[in-house]
């Protein structure tokens, strides 16, 4: 069985994975990590890095930025693979866990469905044969969510921005811009409410027509779901950086 430890064990995302272990014979849950112990679990919860005993194989980490970057260190000091499913990561954040890879085994992915992985993939495809489109992308989620646009929202732009050689700009804020759209621009809308999930959606805008692409998640299990099968993924890996897609090929 795979040893797991938990960042971010209190959240929502590492209740999910939790509940998924209890019922997989392939892992074991033997740690938690997060600010504070807040129930009565049947594993330890640790506040403070020094407190680890029991060395996981992997670490799966759902929780915030400066939570991942605490447990990255304690992951490069011990040779732990960690599943990085954390999303609201700086460009300076990144290029510290792309550069930890070189030590450890790394999975990151803004999103752990594989039919929003999916979805990048086709709307690589689209972006192509849509140039003469305006690109929009509404994500909405739970009144909870603390980043904004999505992490997911970025990962879809950034595969449509990829297709089209990397010439669009981003745009997270037109309230004090007073000039027409740029043809050249992604743009974001975020929603937050209520107790939704997530969807996402991508609408390319032509003179007289629209395309448009949506996701609806309706259960975080499926996130959790990717984030074991991620998780048994890099176990079996050499140091390196990985994401959905490779998880995809090595199951074709």
């Amino acid at each position: 069985m795979i040893k797991i430890l938990i960042n971010g064990c209190n959240g929502k995302m590492g209740q999910e994975v939790m509940k998924l272990i209890d019922s997989n014979h392939d892992f074991v849950l033997i740690g938690g990590f997060d600010l504070k112990n807040n129930g009565n679990y049947s594993f330890p919860v640790y506040t403070d890095i020094s407190q680890i005993e029991e060395k996981p194989d992997v670490v799966i980490d759902f929780s915030v930025p400066d939570a991942t970057m605490k447990i990255l260190s304690y992951c490069k000091s011990n040779g732990v693979p960690i599943v990085i499913a954390t999303t609201g990561l700086s460009n300076e954040q990144m290029t510290e866990i792309k550069k930890a890879s070189k030590i450890i085994p790394i999975f990151k992915s803004a999103n752990m469905s594989y039919d929003i992985n999916l979805m990048a993939s086709i709307l690589s495809e689209l972006a192509v044969k849509l140039q003469n489109t305006d690109i929009e992308i509404i994500e909405t989620h739970h009144n909870r969510k603390i980043d904004s646009p999505s992490g997911t929202a970025l990962f879809l732009a950034d595969s449509i921005n990829q297709a089209l050689g990397n010439t669009k700009t981003y745009e997270f804020d037109r309230h004090h811009k007073h000039e027409k759209r740029s043809k050249d621009e992604i743009g974001f809308s975020s929603v937050r409410g209520g107790n939704i999930v997530g969807e996402h959606i991508v609408q390319f805008y032509g003179e007289n027509e629209t395309f448009e692409i949506k996701h609806t998640c309706y259960s975080r299990t499926v996130f959790a779901e990717g984030a074991l099968k991620a998780a048994q993924f890099l176990f079996q890996q050499e140091n390196g950086f990985y994401n959905m897609n490779d998880l995809i090929e090595s199951n074709q």
